[in-house]
């Protein structure tokens, strides 16, 4: 057998499924879309914590903070806490798998992006989790703050500041929802769909 008998034989022997290194280059360019999520995410774990921290020394930051409202504030604020801790060590788990994948196939490529977007729900509902506490806190600021509004809790308050309380509410939770998309959408989407194009692009192959 010469040598091309043997070159022939080894090339029948290789497998017909290869990685081609357009395919390569591809899966390598999807990194730089998900560095970007893990910055963000990283940076933003550890807003969310000096955030929390601030808020419990709220009482102790401002002077005339109501010695009278300190428990009842401290009482919102425990639940706020849980409500963040749950979800911010979903995040943090989250934010772990991110650092261990590589994406040197399809199949992580894929896993990846669907992780991606829902734990970009996961984070809305995190978001639309708060709100309640935003609108809680309003109307406690207002009755320790204004001297007509304890009229809220006992119920004597006119038609009109009852429309104006609601629709301040609503339209508070409207805003509050729009901004939570802009700001998914501006750190986390975009990136999600490079990933996504990434992955259109391998189709085709």
């Amino acid at each position: 057998m010469d040598f091309n008998d043997i070159q022939s034989a080894w090339d029948s022997d290789q497998p017909k499924k290869v990685v081609l290194p357009t395919t390569l280059e591809k899966l390598q360019s999807a990194n730089t879309p998900l560095d970007k999520i893990k910055k963000n995410l990283k940076n933003e774990f550890y807003y969310q914590v000096v955030s929390i921290v601030f808020l419990g020394l709220i009482p102790f930051i401002l002077p005339d903070f109501p010695v009278k409202a300190i428990v009842s504030f401290y009482l919102m604020f425990a639940i706020f806490v849980a409500v963040c801790i749950y979800y911010l060590v979903k995040l943090y788990l989250f934010y772990k798998r991110l650092t261990k994948t590589t994406l040197n196939a399809k199949d992580s490529l894929y896993e990846t992006y669907f992780d991606i977007r829902i734990n970009m729900e996961l984070y809305k509902t995190f978001g639309f989790a708060l709100t309640p506490f935003v609108v809680l806190f309003t109307i406690w600021l207002l009755f320790y703050q204004l001297p007509d509004a304890g009229g809220l809790l006992s119920g004597d308050i006119n038609n009109m500041a009852l429309a104006i309380l609601f629709f301040s509410v609503v339209f508070s939770i409207l805003i509050m929802g729009l901004a939570l998309e802009w700001w998914v959408r501006h750190f986390y989407g975009k990136y999600a769909d490079q990933l996504r194009k990434v992955i259109d692009t391998l189709k085709e192959e």
